[in-house]
Protein backbone atom coordinates (compact mmCIF):
# COMPACT_ATOMS: atom_id res chain seq x y z
CA UNK A 1 0.00 0.00 0.00
CA UNK A 2 1.30 3.47 -0.85
CA UNK A 3 2.09 5.89 1.95
CA UNK A 4 -0.55 8.33 0.62
CA UNK A 5 -3.20 5.62 0.76
CA UNK A 6 -2.10 4.60 4.27
CA UNK A 7 -2.36 8.16 5.49
CA UNK A 8 -5.77 8.59 3.86
CA UNK A 9 -7.03 5.45 5.63
CA UNK A 10 -5.49 6.60 8.92
CA UNK A 11 -7.13 10.01 8.55
CA UNK A 12 -10.52 8.50 7.69
CA UNK A 13 -10.38 6.14 10.67
CA UNK A 14 -9.28 8.74 13.25
CA UNK A 15 -10.46 12.21 12.23
CA UNK A 16 -13.98 11.89 13.67
CA UNK A 17 -12.73 10.59 17.02
CA UNK A 18 -10.16 13.37 17.22
CA UNK A 19 -12.79 16.04 16.52
CA UNK A 20 -15.10 14.50 19.14
CA UNK A 21 -12.31 14.46 21.72
CA UNK A 22 -11.35 18.08 21.14
CA UNK A 23 -15.00 19.21 20.97
CA UNK A 24 -15.52 17.65 24.40
CA UNK A 25 -12.56 19.63 25.71
CA UNK A 26 -13.23 22.98 24.08
CA UNK A 27 -17.00 22.97 23.66
CA UNK A 28 -16.66 24.38 20.15
CA UNK A 29 -16.88 22.01 17.18
CA UNK A 30 -15.49 24.54 14.70
CA UNK A 31 -12.40 25.12 16.82
CA UNK A 32 -12.12 21.36 17.37
CA UNK A 33 -12.14 20.77 13.61
CA UNK A 34 -9.38 23.36 13.21
CA UNK A 35 -7.32 21.67 15.92
CA UNK A 36 -7.84 18.22 14.38
CA UNK A 37 -6.90 19.49 10.93
CA UNK A 38 -3.71 21.01 12.31
CA UNK A 39 -2.83 17.78 14.13
CA UNK A 40 -3.34 15.72 10.97
CA UNK A 41 -1.39 18.25 8.88
CA UNK A 42 1.52 17.81 11.27
CA UNK A 43 1.11 14.03 11.06
CA UNK A 44 1.19 14.14 7.27
CA UNK A 45 4.55 15.93 7.37
CA UNK A 46 5.91 13.15 9.62
CA UNK A 47 3.98 10.24 8.12
CA UNK A 48 7.07 8.32 6.97
CA UNK A 49 8.10 8.02 10.62
CA UNK A 50 4.62 7.90 12.23
CA UNK A 51 3.45 5.02 10.06
CA UNK A 52 6.01 2.81 11.79
CA UNK A 53 4.61 3.54 15.28
CA UNK A 54 2.65 0.81 17.03
CA UNK A 55 -0.17 3.28 17.77
CA UNK A 56 0.06 6.41 15.61
CA UNK A 57 -3.35 7.44 16.98
CA UNK A 58 -1.67 8.16 20.31
CA UNK A 59 0.62 10.67 18.57
CA UNK A 60 -2.38 12.40 16.96
CA UNK A 61 -4.22 12.46 20.28
CA UNK A 62 -1.19 13.94 22.07
CA UNK A 63 -0.73 16.65 19.43
CA UNK A 64 -4.46 17.44 19.39
CA UNK A 65 -4.48 17.74 23.18
CA UNK A 66 -1.53 20.14 23.09
CA UNK A 67 -3.15 22.20 20.34
CA UNK A 68 -6.45 22.26 22.27
CA UNK A 69 -4.60 23.46 25.37
CA UNK A 70 -2.92 26.19 23.34
CA UNK A 71 -6.26 27.16 21.79
CA UNK A 72 -7.87 27.35 25.22
CA UNK A 73 -5.08 29.57 26.53
CA UNK A 74 -5.26 31.80 23.48
CA UNK A 75 -9.04 32.13 23.79
CA UNK A 76 -8.69 32.94 27.49
CA UNK A 77 -6.14 35.66 26.78
CA UNK A 78 -8.31 37.13 24.04
CA UNK A 79 -11.39 37.03 26.27
CA UNK A 80 -9.56 38.74 29.14
CA UNK A 81 -8.16 41.33 26.76
CA UNK A 82 -11.61 42.03 25.31
CA UNK A 83 -13.12 42.41 28.79
CA UNK A 84 -10.31 44.66 29.95
CA UNK A 85 -10.62 46.85 26.90
CA UNK A 86 -14.38 47.05 27.48
CA UNK A 87 -13.80 47.97 31.14
CA UNK A 88 -15.26 44.76 32.58
CA UNK A 89 -13.42 42.40 34.93
CA UNK A 90 -12.24 39.13 33.45
CA UNK A 91 -13.69 35.86 34.69
CA UNK A 92 -11.64 32.68 34.69
CA UNK A 93 -14.32 30.25 33.53
CA UNK A 94 -14.60 28.61 30.15
CA UNK A 95 -16.73 30.27 27.50
CA UNK A 96 -17.88 27.55 25.16
CA UNK A 97 -19.55 28.50 21.91
CA UNK A 98 -21.54 25.30 21.82
CA UNK A 99 -23.10 23.84 24.94
CA UNK A 100 -25.19 20.71 24.90
CA UNK A 101 -26.70 18.70 27.72
CA UNK A 102 -26.34 19.23 31.45
CA UNK A 103 -23.41 16.81 31.45
CA UNK A 104 -21.66 18.71 28.63
CA UNK A 105 -22.16 21.96 30.52
CA UNK A 106 -20.82 20.40 33.71
CA UNK A 107 -17.77 18.97 31.90
CA UNK A 108 -17.05 22.32 30.27
CA UNK A 109 -17.25 24.01 33.68
CA UNK A 110 -14.40 21.85 35.01
CA UNK A 111 -10.90 23.33 35.13
CA UNK A 112 -9.17 22.40 31.87
CA UNK A 113 -6.68 20.02 33.50
CA UNK A 114 -9.52 18.02 35.09
CA UNK A 115 -11.62 18.21 31.93
CA UNK A 116 -8.79 16.62 29.94
CA UNK A 117 -8.56 13.55 32.13
CA UNK A 118 -12.33 13.17 32.55
CA UNK A 119 -12.88 13.30 28.78
CA UNK A 120 -10.01 10.93 28.03
CA UNK A 121 -11.09 8.47 30.70
CA UNK A 122 -14.87 8.46 30.25
CA UNK A 123 -15.46 9.56 26.67
CA UNK A 124 -12.37 8.22 24.90
CA UNK A 125 -12.21 5.22 27.28
CA UNK A 126 -8.45 5.35 27.84
CA UNK A 127 -6.85 3.74 30.89
CA UNK A 128 -5.07 5.93 33.44
CA UNK A 129 -1.64 4.74 32.23
CA UNK A 130 -2.37 5.82 28.64
CA UNK A 131 -3.73 9.19 29.77
CA UNK A 132 -0.58 9.71 31.85
CA UNK A 133 1.53 8.86 28.82
CA UNK A 134 -0.46 11.11 26.45
CA UNK A 135 -0.38 14.08 28.83
CA UNK A 136 3.13 13.30 30.09
CA UNK A 137 1.98 13.26 33.69
CA UNK A 138 2.55 10.81 36.54
CA UNK A 139 -0.35 8.34 36.88
CA UNK A 140 -0.96 9.64 40.41
CA UNK A 141 -1.60 13.13 39.02
CA UNK A 142 -4.07 11.72 36.51
CA UNK A 143 -5.87 9.83 39.29
CA UNK A 144 -6.00 12.95 41.47
CA UNK A 145 -7.39 15.09 38.64
CA UNK A 146 -9.89 12.36 37.76
CA UNK A 147 -11.12 12.11 41.36
CA UNK A 148 -11.40 15.90 41.68
CA UNK A 149 -13.22 16.15 38.37
CA UNK A 150 -15.68 13.41 39.38
CA UNK A 151 -16.42 15.18 42.67
CA UNK A 152 -17.05 18.48 40.92
CA UNK A 153 -19.25 16.83 38.30
CA UNK A 154 -21.26 15.09 41.01
CA UNK A 155 -21.73 18.37 42.89
CA UNK A 156 -22.71 20.28 39.75
CA UNK A 157 -25.10 17.65 38.46
CA UNK A 158 -26.76 16.95 41.82
CA UNK A 159 -27.07 20.71 42.38
CA UNK A 160 -28.72 21.21 38.99
CA UNK A 161 -31.20 18.42 39.65
CA UNK A 162 -32.06 19.95 43.03
CA UNK A 163 -32.65 23.34 41.41
CA UNK A 164 -34.76 21.76 38.67
CA UNK A 165 -36.83 19.79 41.23
CA UNK A 166 -37.17 22.84 43.47
CA UNK A 167 -38.46 25.15 40.71
CA UNK A 168 -40.83 22.68 39.15
CA UNK A 169 -43.51 22.99 41.78
CA UNK A 170 -44.12 19.35 42.64
CA UNK A 171 -47.89 18.93 42.14
CA UNK A 172 -49.24 16.07 44.26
Amino acid sequence: MRADDEFHDFYAANYGRTVALVTSLLGDRTEAEDVAQEAFARALLRWSRLRTYDVPEAWIRRVALRLATDSRRRAGRMSRLARLSAGRPASGGPEPDVVGSELSEAILALPFSQRQVVVLYYLVDLPVAQIASDLRLPPSTVKTRLASGRRKLEQQLSGQRAVIRGTGGDAR
